[in-house]
């Protein structure tokens, strides 16, 4: 399949697993098909018009012609330059790579990435906070996003890539769409009593069976076995960690416990004032899961298998 295709379809699939709903992200573009219509031709000229029909700024093709037949890819949670040249060495070594994927995002998709989080509003007022107010704590939280982003030297692993000619693309809330989607349905298809019969059903993914294995198995980091569940809401897209100011506003709505990637401390101490259960299911394996359903989906939709090469953190469990 051609490395457009793969892009594409990851786009596609990244929509249909949106967990804010698909009437929402129409709207969403639909917005930007406004802004953009409004603009004058100068500055059109500088507008990201793919974002007319891509919701996610994280999730792109960075370098290499779109046209590029894909068989083999390499695929890393982390892709940096030391990857890049890991990826050359085993080139030369007669390996055949035709494509680097990325699941954080490098480059251009780090750089606009805080414009993903704006989805955090639509995925909180689902929980039952008014979206005036969802609106107004994950604009802050952008505009926080964007300060630390602004300063970096974004271009390192792009130029990597570019000076080694291998293709090179990111696939970020495309695949955390899928395991914060994928995740809810399944809790709330058990019905879960209490927090440990949340751990049981993770444990039975080799995705989190794995990260037990190496050590970063998931954790309730607020409650404990027989803690009672309530309401869950698994929160693992959108850019970012959230606004902290949404635990006081979920807490409220009815939410008892929160699914999460990871959690700084401030996050913590959040969670304890409003008396949230927390379940840390983990970082890269969560990502994992996301990424390995996005592959699922890929390769039997085009019935064909990718050759997969896997570093940095990425593994490949097919369902």
């Amino acid at each position: 399949m051609k490395l457009k295709e793969i892009h594409k379809l990851f786009v596609k699939e990244g929509i249909e697993a949106d967990p804010r709903g698909l009437d929402i992200v129409k709207l969403n573009l639909l917005k930007r098909k406004e802004e953009y219509n409004a603009l004058s031709d100068k500055k059109k000229k500088d507008y990201d018009i793919e974002s007319l029909t891509n919701p996610y700024y994280d999730s792109r093709i960075l370098y290499g012609d779109e046209n590029t037949e894909i068989k083999t890819v390499m695929v890393g949670i982390d892709i940096e330059t030391q990857e890049i040249l890991l990826a050359k060495q085993l080139i030369n070594l007669g390996n055949d790579i035709d494509l680097i994927i990325a699941h954080h995002p490098e480059s251009y998709a780090y750089s606009t990435f805080y414009g993903v989080i704006e989805m955090q509003a639509d995925i909180l007022s689902k929980q039952g906070i008014p979206i005036n107010v969802t609106e107004k704590i994950v604009s802050d939280r952008m505009k926080e996003v964007q300060r630390k982003v602004l300063p970096q030297n974004n271009e390192r692993t792009y130029d990597a890539a570019k000076l080694l000619n291998i293709p090179f693309m990111t696939a970020h809330s495309v695949a955390d769409n899928h395991v914060a989607s994928f995740l809810q349905k399944e809790i709330e298809a058990l019905k879960p009593v209490y927090l440990k019969e949340i751990m049981e059903l993770l444990d039975k993914y080799p995705e989190y069976k794995h990260a037990s294995e190496i050590g970063h198995a998931p954790l309730i980091l607020e409650g404990s076995d027989y803690s009672r569940c309530g309401k869950v809401f698994v929160d693992m897209t959108g850019g970012a960690e959230g606004p902290l100011e949404s635990f006081e506003k979920l807490e409220t709505a009815g939410i008892g416990t929160i699914i999460l990637m990871s959690l700084s401390s401030r996050g913590i101490r959040e969670a304890e004032k409003h008396h949230l259960n927390i379940i840390l299911a983990g970082h890269v394996s969560s990502d994992n899961l996301g990424l390995n359903l996005l592959f699922d989906k890929l390769e039997n939709k085009t019935l064909e298998k990718l050759n997969f090469i896997e570093c940095s953190g990425f593994r490949r469990f097919r369902r």
